[in-house]
């Protein structure tokens, strides 16, 4: 298989040139490499002295040489301080003024920047941590909100880079364990019989956990928000992301897609080559920090930490656990492109460094089509399904993918996918409906996307695209910036495209490398595998129904007349329709972002409550007057209004019980060891796939043990504090041959171990304890996952209300259902006019049907806009 090998891998052997061309190619590396450290070194300054600036630290030095040149009677008090310097910075008496001068305004002019640049630092921070301004309509704000509004313009610096903004965000609160376990209750209470036994069992249990575990388990968790910076976000990626062992494909990977009706371009190539052109035109402004961070209310910063993995990552199934593989950009300058079964390798940089211009990209991308078109049956049907091993279950793939691609042409081929910027699949069918084109985004067709990718952009022989995004690294919103980014460009029609839909050609061309197809080496087990998965990926997306549409009646144009929260509206129009669909109440999840927090995710918001109850019972009453059902309409809207703020806050329940329950599960993988020597416990964890042990500390009753071991393990020195209970932590750093430790937890795996001579328990899976309590707060289904997509977070973009826009406005994407015996749910909210709805459920179950669902919620939205003009 050599000729495989060497398709397969870069060329080693080039053709001689002239001298004068290696000097041109040693040049231009050296050009690129000088231009990547300048950005680095420029972003590093700038994002180290944000809200302060470099500028601000020159005019101090100018101000302070000034003063001390001068002799004006204003400041020769200052002088007469700053002349007392020189002796104590060992200035030589006979220096020059303006030296001296120089030197001490120098030196001063730095202390007082550093002085300032804390002070404002920290003083946003302070500033940014009020959540007052949230709970107040824009229009109606209180002095006290607008004079807050003007202090954080003030202390805030000018022109933000993309992370400048990160050092002073808050961090995450965590929630006392009393209001979180009265919130649990509150929120499972429309749920149950007041009398059942059920019922009675989650309050007995709830009331045991607080009066035992529950404050020890917090004590840790506020520990860990001291030093790490956001006390859940890391046990949220490993935990419920990266350790799920179900195919990604409808569980974890959403889809976004394109404009709703309007498309620039018929053609397919151009339509995708402009896609990548602004794609990557995105991803130079992360690299070079130079997007702009996105602002609330063109005031309030959020985290955009997730903005680093968007491109050149990809996510490495384990047996065990996933990892997320992340490759420079400087080292990834390709995509991988997708045509009938054939993949390629795409350079996207020119002998220069620059982006291709779109135009050459087109020219590249129909030269795949030609190629894959005219070679169909060159390969095998399992060579052409590789990417169904993508999305099957973690275990069987990492399990394939250790015994068939660790060597030879096939490591090689994969080691081109996984360090690809993003994927591109060419399609050659087209989805012409928003519900077959969204179920395609979804799924595929088992056998044409690289879940793993963290990002697949999808196109179609008529032109319309979409994106299949895995999740672990992001969530929607990040994605859905970038989807707006190239939809803005399209939309206001500035691509540059003929009158026929193709890139204009342009008068300088550029130097391309021609696409390199991959190779596959294939044997009966790898064949077997790839059928195997295929008819697995194939069989879970013809479970899936799913179904997408547009509402026009109105949109939240109407809902603000009425003065209720578009977003509760649309929650309690959904309750309505499970109710009337299921005759029951569901436990419902709504996802809210934290991203005011620094490291912030997502929190829930839980949309039955005892309001919500009482007004879907009251709507379907007929007894009950029109009035009566919207009063209770409009309470149940503010209740669930405050419940999404407070998640916003950092109040919601459901990622602080599911620190809590990772600190009691003892982070999974604890082991201990115990040393008999004054009964020192020393406990240790080993984070795998990561080659070195990572620890925290907890301190429980002023008690702190610190254990080391030294290089040669001939003697052990430790320092005992004596109280009650021990506490100890053992770090052993790979290859290092010592023992040493460290109390810096940021980022690292969390371990508490306890042992307490007099109450006799342990918390710790190494030692056998469960939390039941916690394990069913946190594995009561999700019968219904609901979710609003963001239509507009760039300023420029057009306003989705004018009415020559309407047709370009995005559906949003979606996802698959949580439970099987349930719906997921999204939906965007694009204007005053309209609104688009993504329901998905299994097939296989009956008690769902999507179209059925649907359906009735378009019934439900008229008949509510019924019963609210009826009382106006």
């Amino acid at each position: 298989m050599a000729e495989a090998c060497s398709a397969a891998k870069e060329p080693r052997v080039h053709q001689l040139r002239s001298g004068e061309e290696y000097q041109q190619d040693i040049f231009r590396e050296w050009r690129r490499s000088v231009v990547r450290r300048f950005y680095r070194t420029r972003n590093l300054l700038k994002n180290g002295t944000w809200p302060a600036s470099i500028w601000n630290l020159g005019f101090m030095v100018l101000c302070l040489s000034v003063c001390m040149l001068g002799d004006w009677d204003l400041v020769r008090p200052i002088n007469a301080r700053l002349l007392i310097l020189p002796a104590y910075l060992y200035i030589p008496e006979g220096c020059p003024l303006i030296l001296k001068s120089i030197i001490v305004s120098t030196v001063v002019g730095f202390v007082f920047f550093l002085v300032l640049l804390y002070v404002r630092r920290y003083m946003l921070r302070g500033l940014l941590a009020y959540r007052g301004w949230m709970y107040e309509q824009p229009k109606t704000q209180s002095y006290s909100t607008i004079l807050w509004g003007v202090l954080v313009k003030v202390v805030s610096g000018y022109s933000p880079s993309l992370y400048s903004c990160q050092r002073s965000l808050p961090r995450m609160p965590v929630p006392t364990v009393q209001e979180t376990l009265s919130r649990l209750l509150k929120s499972l209470r429309p749920l149950y019989d007041e009398n059942s036994k059920e019922w009675k069992s989650i309050c007995k249990n709830a009331e045991d956990f607080e009066k035992s575990l529950a404050h020890k388990l917090q004590r840790v968790l506020i520990l860990k928000s001291w030093w790490s910076q956001n006390y859940v976000t890391d046990w949220w990626e490993k935990y419920v992301y990266l350790m799920g062992r179900s195919p990604l494909p409808i569980n974890s990977n959403y889809y976004i897609m394109d404009q709703s009706y309007f498309m620039p371009t018929t053609f397919q190539t151009a339509r995708t080559a402009n896609a990548v052109y602004q794609y990557l035109k995105f991803k130079q402004l992360i690299d070079r920090e130079k997007l702009e961070p996105l602002l609330i209310r063109r005031t309030i910063p959020v985290c955009m930490a997730q903005y680093e993995r968007v491109f050149s990552t990809t996510r490495i199934p384990g047996e065990d656990n996933d990892t997320l593989y992340h490759v420079d950009s400087a080292l990834s300058k390709h995509l991988v492109v997708y045509r009938k079964g054939y993949m390629y390798k795409v350079d996207v940089y020119d002998n220069q460094g620059k982006i291709l211009q779109p135009q050459s990209i087109e020219k590249l991308l129909q030269w795949i089509i030609d190629d894959a078109d005219s070679e169909l049956d060159s390969i095998s049907d399992s060579a052409k399904s590789i990417s169904a091993l993508t999305g099957i279950e973690r275990p069987t793939w990492a399990k394939v993918r250790a015994e068939q691609f660790s060597s030879g042409v096939n490591k090689d081929s994969l080691d081109i996918v996984e360090s690809a910027i993003f994927c591109v699949t060419l399609h050659h069918e087209n989805r012409d409906d928003f519900s077959s084109r969204a179920k395609f985004l979804m799924c595929g067709d088992g056998k044409s996307i690289w879940f793993d990718k963290s990002l697949n952009v999808i196109t179609f022989p008529n032109g319309r695209m979409g994106l299949n995004c895995e999740h672990s690294y992001a969530d929607a919103p990040v994605l859905a910036h970038l989807a707006e980014y190239n939809m803005t460009e399209e939309s206001l029609e500035l691509c540059g495209f003929d009158e026929k839909g193709h890139f204009i050609d342009s008068d300088s061309q550029q130097v391309f490398v021609k696409p390199q197809r991959l190779v596959w080496e294939m044997n009966n087990d790898l064949s077997t595998a790839i059928k195997s998965a295929q008819l697995t990926v194939t069989q879970n997306i013809n479970d899936i129904d799913l179904i997408v549409k547009e509402f026009n009646l109105y949109g939240k144009g109407f809902m603000k007349s009425c003065k209720i929260s578009p977003d509760a509206y649309i929650q309690m129009a959904l309750q309505l329709t499970y109710y009337r669909n299921a005759g029951k109440f569901a436990l419902t999840y709504e996802s809210s972002m934290t991203r005011l927090y620094l490291l912030g995710r997502t929190d829930t918001v839980r949309s039955v409550t005892t309001e919500s109850t009482k007004f879907v019972r009251a709507y379907f009453d007929k007894e009950k007057s029109a009035q009566e059902k919207i009063t209770l309409l409009k309470r149940a809207c503010d209740i669930h209004q405050t419940q999404y703020r407070d998640a916003m806050n950092g109040k919601a329940i459901d990622r602080h019980l599911f620190a809590l329950y990772v600190v009691s599960k003892g982070m999974g993988y604890v082991s201990y060891s115990v040393a008999i020597d004054c009964h020192l416990f020393v406990l240790y964890v080993v984070s795998k796939g990561m080659g070195y042990v990572s620890y925290s500390v907890a301190i429980d009753h002023h008690l702190f043990v610190l254990y080391v071991v030294s290089k040669r393990m001939g003697y052990v020195s430790y320092s005992v504090a004596i109280d009650h209970h021990l506490f100890a932590l053992y770090v052993v750093s790979k290859g290092m041959g010592y023992v040493s430790y460290s109390v810096a937890i940021d980022r690292h795996l969390f371990v508490l171990y306890v042992v307490s001579k007099r109450m006799g328990y342990v918390v710790s899976k190494g030692m056998g304890y469960e939390c039941d309590f916690l394990k069913h707060a946190l594995t009561i289904p999700w019968t219904l996952s609901t979710s609003q997509q963001p239509q507009q977070q760039i300023p420029t973009s057009p306003d989705c209300n004018n009415i020559e826009f309407q047709n370009v406005l995005c559906p949003g994407g979606g996802f698959g259902p949580v439970s099987d015996d349930g719906y997921g749910v999204s939906y965007m909210i694009p204007g005053d006019r309209k609104l688009f709805f993504h329901v998905s459920s299994k097939i296989s179950t009956k008690a769902t049907n999507s179209s059925l669902f649907m359906d009735q919620l378009f019934d439900t939205f008229r008949e509510m806009k019924e019963l609210l003009e009826s009382q106006k």
